[in-house]
């Protein structure tokens, strides 16, 4: 996340598209997830709840993540075109009217400003998911046996 807003308010200015938005707040979830399981510090039973919990957090993330990649990898023909931005489409039309708008396309989402080792940003952010998802996953359940 910290890289995410360097990003946006540092010297690149990147604005981010909608589904940058929804990977964001996934990954703010995970991080939340990681935060209470490590002040809740849970042993057995309860640690499995942390696990599968943390393990959705960073599925959900790594579909959002994956089918941004998707997008960005359309041939031109194919792309959509351009809608309007995240905050009118929340403001305008029920979440989940504005949840189908995102993901059955926006152009802007195309876009790929930004590349590391020839990675994308989300593509780079679902390497993260799969990552943290598997390290929740796998701290909580070394708690299951104690």
């Amino acid at each position: 996340m910290g890289y995410a807003l360097y990003t946006e308010y540092g010297p690149l200015h990147l604005d981010p598209c909608p589904l940058c938005i929804f990977q964001r707040v996934a990954m703010i979830t995970l991080g939340v997830v990681f935060a209470v399981a490590a002040l809740h510090a849970p042993v057995g039973p309860a640690a499995r709840v942390y696990a599968v919990l943390g393990g959705l957090v960073a599925a959900t993330g790594l579909c959002i993540s994956s089918w941004h990649v998707h997008v960005q990898n359309l041939p031109a023909d194919q792309v959509p075109a351009c809608g309007p931005g995240l905050n009118y489409m929340l403001q305008a039309f029920p979440f989940f009217e504005t949840l189908k708008m995102v993901f059955t396309g926006s152009g802007e989402c195309h876009t790929i400003n930004w590349s590391f080792l020839g990675l994308s940003m989300p593509f780079w952010v679902g390497i993260w998911f799969v990552l943290l998802g598997a390290l929740v996953v796998a701290v909580n359940s070394a708690r299951l046996a104690r």
